[in-house]
């Protein structure tokens, strides 16, 4: 089972995934974090037709929406040990406490975190 980071999302929802990435994730179950949807409907300046796409995804889409004592606990761990953003500690250990592998393209927030399964959907 897999989680998807925000990037993920965004470059599944507009495209921009190569076709056998995009294929592998209209073949899983889609799940995000709470903070992902969150992630995804902060711009200011989103157009009314990405929005429209997101909205659609979020509803198809597993979301992680309880930060429970394990993800808590996780959280403060990475926080404490890898010193990486809040919202991407958050994401990390829910796919850590979910045993989830995570999907980004953004390796280099996530790379050194023990333990984490991480893909890049572009290398895929």
């Amino acid at each position: 089972m897999y989680l998807l980071d925000t990037n993920a999302v965004i470059d599944f929802c507009n495209n921009k995934l190569p076709i056998s990435a995009a294929n592998f994730i209209e073949s899983i179950e889609p799940r995000i974090s709470v903070i992902t949807t969150i992630e995804l409907f902060s711009f200011t300046t989103i157009p009314q037709d990405e929005a429209l796409q997101l909205q659609a995804f979020t509803t198809i889409a597993t979301v992680y929406d309880e930060i429970n004592l394990d993800i808590r606990t996780q959280t403060i761990f990475i926080r404490q040990t890898y010193k990486i953003k809040l919202p991407d500690a958050i994401i990390a250990a829910t796919a850590l406490v979910y045993d989830l592998t995570l999907l980004s393209r953004n390796l280099s927030d996530f790379s050194n975190i023990n333990g984490l399964k991480i893909i890049n959907p572009w290398g895929k």
